[in-house]
């Protein structure tokens, strides 16, 4: 399946704040309906594991199934959104400089990433310690009362996985560079939990994750209505079906 091509930036009009997600650290916040999110790969080769709740009920939260099936695609990109299990938007992607994030790579736990690169604890490495993307979203859930079973399917964002002809899955090397973005607007009040570890499949045989910057800033009022133009709305006609069943909960 072929990706969009690459589509510049504009700038982030009137920052609300900024951040930066340390190499192989993990992040949590809730992003209210109406504001976006930059993510900026900072160095080029970051992995940006994600994993999306609403914030007022977390028992509604991303589903990867549906998100794919009602798009019709196994990538995500500008013009794509993201569905929770209620049939509704979390989030849109409306700007992308890659053209594809990858939604069923998963991520790594304890065990992978001991047998890829080895064991490096807090309490000898501190900082520099090996952290996995399971255990670190588990970290950020927790402090939301969220555990195990909370942890669903994630999305990866600025990594791409390539499909062999017997339906096996590689990475592929050198695809996010340094600078690349991708622009999340927040359809709904969304706890978000992110880790920049590496991606489960990458073969890089060295544990070197990558810095990713987060710039907020406000998409539309929290009580506006999409318009009917907009490129993830009328991306597909179930994103309209989708739009219209989140508004729902705020009138």
């Amino acid at each position: 399946m072929p990706s969009n091509p690459p589509v510049d930036l504009a700038p982030v009009p009137h920052p609300l704040w900024e951040t930066v997600i340390p190499a192989g650290t993990h992040w949590s916040g809730v992003l209210r309906r109406g504001l976006a999110l930059r993510i900026v790969d900072t160095e080029g080769g970051a992995n940006l594991a994600a994993v999306f709740h609403r914030q007022e009920d977390p028992l509604e939260r991303y589903n990867m199934a549906d998100t794919l099936k009602a798009q019709h695609t196994a990538h995500l990109t500008r013009g794509h959104v993201l569905y929770s299990d209620m049939g509704r938007v979390l989030a849109s992607i409306t700007a992308d400089t890659l053209g594809w994030h990858d939604p069923i790579g998963g991520v790594g736990d304890a065990r992978l990433f001991a047998q890829k690169y080895g064991v490096a604890r807090y309490q000898e490495h501190r900082n520099a310690m090996i952290r996995n993307g399971r255990d670190s979203l588990l970290l950020e859930l927790a402090k939301y009362g969220l555990g195990t079973r909370d942890l669903v399917a994630n999305v990866n964002f600025f990594s791409k996985l390539a499909t062999g002809d017997d339906g096996s899955l590689s990475f592929v090397a050198n695809h996010s560079r340094a600078g690349d973005a991708v622009d999340l607007r927040f359809e709904m009040n969304t706890l978000v939990a992110f880790s920049s570890a590496p991606h489960p499949l990458d073969p890089a045989p060295e544990y070197r994750p990558k810095a990713v910057k987060l710039i907020a800033y406000r998409a539309y009022p929290g009580d506006a209505v999409v318009p009917s133009d907009d490129a993830c709305r009328a991306h597909c006609a179930e994103n309209e079906r989708g739009f219209t069943n989140t508004e729902r909960l705020f009138v």
